[in-house]
């Protein structure tokens, strides 16, 4: 009775033998099983009586074993074989940043007498372990020499980890936890002081897709601008051309443990893949490393979510962040998790994981019925718009192409115009006062970026619906941009999305001043633009010219009784790209 007691509160569970165990006998199973009751002083890599009998089982069943050792000196797993993957329990419990070790340390046995593998000093860096090593197994049964290697704090060499030179088991006098000790400690001051250089997070960019290199690297700088725009640091760029987009990683496991191992080395603190991420992938990686990763459609919700400052734009953004979230909560399941009738279907209630999805649903529906209101009110204030006869220009075009410095160089306005992608979220309106006593209202909102995650345009069709009462709409391009072709299509993509493509409008290359003059006028004609510099307002007059052209033709063509939209005769003035 007092066993079966002892068994019962047992708080512990019963470890066990992970890796290759097809063919052993159980007799051979249990042997290694009670490895688990060895115990090993602090300043030990191992003792005598583990190794030998480590060496002895290994030379018993012709596999290496590995034991995974605490810094209390406790074994926390047992691997039999040459693969090394942590159990997710010890991953969970012994987590690693780029600022600290993982606090475990392996020792392998290995029945050939050689140096580390380079597959062993990979496992060390991606797993950031305090100490890996092997240990050859001699003969008759002892242990032979200890290999042992350890990583290295960032210095500016690039070097992962040092390799020790291999001593006798025997006659290994390494001072194990003064050693750890030490090591963390160097880490621990190599990043700080990284850190306090470098102030904001960094991150290492990824693209993997079937296109080739050279548009891997256009949207990579695409992708390392948004980074900057967010406040993300990048340290490095890395372009992967895949065969397709669907693999579980993404990449390929082996060039994604490299990208992780390459970013705890160089002490990122993210990883950004600029492909959009599925719930399946997102989880699967999430299994790999307690890294951050996150991919482009995260990183544009983040600054949407900085730079939203009305309660509009704020409802918004958190509307499309709950789409993006819901698909990829994730949880145990929905079997047998609801109270039901009948044998068989009575659960235990509701799963945390149905009780989130509930609240973002709850939520969702929540903010949906606030855009709605919003949508009324923007209704209203449009209909007092129309009433007073005014014509209507809204700038679009591509995100950081200069809408919002053109709106105040226009209407004498200060709207925030900074140099950084998404500055502009709210729909900002403002009068163009021309000498002739006439006047048009200019409207500038959030600009358009390739890809656009259709959580965003679903969200801010709201805002987007003002473009629809448009007379004219302003397409404002970044003149000196590699891409101008693609940021030309995106924004047409876009506008044909939301059904303005009936609207006219007018191309206007920005940014000119950065361009050679035979250039502009290349562009120009290339594509039936105008070109300024919003900054030089003495390259507007030409702008400024059509706006009154249509303006007046707009003025002559309208009677009260026709709607606030010009007709199918419109001036070849108002051309599209």
């Amino acid at each position: 009775m007092p066993f079966i007691n002892r068994a019962i509160t047992r708080s512990a569970p019963i470890p066990d033998v992970h890796g290759q165990l097809t063919g052993l006998r159980a007799s051979q199973v249990a042997a290694i099983d009670r490895l688990y009751r060895r115990r090993v002083p602090h300043d030990k890599i191992l003792t005598p009586e583990l190794a030998k009998t480590m060496c002895q089982l290994t030379l018993d069943i012709r596999r290496p074993i590995a034991v995974v050792l605490t810094r209390r000196g406790l074994v926390q797993e047992i691997i039999v074989g040459t693969d090394l993957v942590l159990s997710p329990a010890t991953a969970a419990q012994f987590r690693a940043g780029p600022r600290s070790l993982r606090g475990l340390r392996l020792i392998r046995t290995q029945l050939r007498d050689q140096p580390l593998s380079q597959e062993t000093l990979t496992d060390l860096a991606y797993l950031r372990l305090d100490l890996i090593g092997t240990l050859s197994v001699l003969p008759d049964g002892s242990p032979g020499n200890l290999y042992l290697a350890h990583l290295l704090p960032p210095d500016g060499t690039g070097r992962l980890c040092n390799i020790l030179k291999a001593v006798p088991f025997y006659q290994c006098s390494f001072q194990c936890d003064r050693f750890i000790e030490e090591l963390e400690a160097e880490v621990h001051v190599a990043r700080a002081r990284q850190a306090v250089q470098d102030g904001n997070e960094s991150a290492i960019l990824v693209s993997a897709s079937p296109h080739g290199r050279a548009e891997q690297e256009e949207r990579l700088i695409e992708l390392a601008e948004l980074a900057n725009s967010a406040g993300v640091r990048v340290i490095d760029r890395v372009a992967q051309r895949t065969a397709d987009g669907h693999q579980r990683h993404l990449l390929g496991s082996g060039k994604l443990k490299e990208v992780l191992i390459q970013t705890l080395h160089k002490g990122a603190d993210m990883v950004i893949f600029d492909q959009t991420l599925s719930p399946a992938q997102s989880r699967a990686i999430a299994e790999m490393t307690d890294i951050k990763v996150i991919d482009r459609t995260q990183l544009i919700l983040d600054i949407f979510a900085r730079r939203a400052h009305s309660r509009e734009g704020k409802v918004q953004v958190e509307l499309a962040q709950l789409r993006y979230l819901l698909p990829r909560l994730s949880g145990k399941g929905t079997q047998l998790s609801r109270l039901g009738g009948g044998i068989g279907s009575r659960g235990p209630g509701e799963t945390k994981l149905e009780s989130d999805r509930r609240r973002v649903h709850d939520r969702i529906t929540h903010l949906e019925r606030d855009l709605a209101q919003f949508a009324k009110h923007q209704g209203q204030r449009r209909a007092r718009r129309g009433r007073q006869g005014l014509p209507v220009v809204s700038l679009v075009g591509y995100t950081n192409a200069g809408k919002s410095t053109l709106l105040n160089v226009l209407t004498k306005s200060h709207v925030s115009a900074e140099n950084r992608m998404f500055e502009t979220l709210d729909t900002t309106s403002r009068r163009l006062r021309f000498p002739e006593d006439s006047e048009i209202i200019v409207t500038d909102t959030v600009g358009f970026i390739r890809d656009l995650p259709k959580e965003l345009v679903g969200a801010f069709r709201t805002t987007l619906e003002e473009l629809h009462e448009a007379d004219l709409l302003l397409h404002v391009v970044d003149a000196g941009a590699a891409d101008v072709d693609v940021q030309i299509s995106a924004v047409v993509d876009v506008l044909r999305d939301l059904g303005l493509e009936s609207i006219p409008r007018m191309l206007v290359l920005n940014k000119c001043d950065r361009l050679p003059p035979d250039q502009i006028g290349l562009l120009s004609r290339r594509y039936r633009a105008i070109g300024i510099s919003a900054i030089r307002p003495e390259t507007l007059r030409p702008l400024l010219a059509e706006l009154y052209a249509h303006v007046s033709r707009l003025t002559v063509d309208r009677t009260p009784t026709l709607p606030n939209r010009p007709q199918s005769g419109e001036p070849a003035l108002a051309s599209r790209p």
